[in-house]
């Protein structure tokens, strides 16, 4: 794009042509991508950080001066979206690292009051259909989910305790 297509371009541009910032958008991306991937190393980052420039760069174009590379401009706002960034990141860490509750929050996994009910609810109508099985498949769930042994185990109790059992001993 010569000067004076550039020139023509950003008079459309100020007075709202959706072209027009279409046309800055393509030709002056690379430009402010590269040089925020040159000073990011992150490409997501970059990518963001152009994104905004752009943006703000196409809210305040009325406030550009034709005396200046337009380049030039873009890419100072670029420098500032990126300052503001490593700001709000630094801010964030400092804030997370300053009060421990954030950490606490997500790091408390144990059960409410709430939750602690409803699991005594929940036990307490399990045992209840338990008790109305039979007596040795009781004693089978008994063995295997509150004492928590292996079948192994289980058919070494019965035999110790004198109970008929299929197991299986070899």
């Amino acid at each position: 794009m010569d000067k004076v297509s550039l020139q023509e371009t950003l008079k459309s541009a100020k007075s709202g042509s959706q072209i027009a910032y279409s046309k800055l958008l393509d030709y002056f991306w690379n430009g402010v991508y590269g040089f925020q991937l040159i000073r990011t190393e992150n490409e997501n980052d970059a990518e963001d950080i152009t994104v905004q420039t752009f943006s703000k760069a196409f809210d305040k174009i009325d406030t550009y001066d034709d005396n200046y590379e337009f380049k030039t401009w873009l890419i100072t706002i670029s420098k500032n979206v990126h300052i503001d960034l490593i700001r709000k990141r630094k801010k964030n860490v400092l804030e997370t690292t300053g009060s421990n509750e954030v950490i606490k929050k997500v790091l408390d996994d144990a059960p409410t009051v709430e939750d602690q009910l409803i699991i005594k609810q929940n036990l307490a109508t399990l045992l209840q259909h338990i008790k109305k099985l039979k007596p040795h498949y009781q004693e089978i769930i008994n063995l295997r989910y509150f004492n928590e042994l292996s079948y192994d185990e289980q058919c070494e109790s019965q035999i110790v305790t004198g109970q008929k059992t299929t197991c299986r001993v070899d």
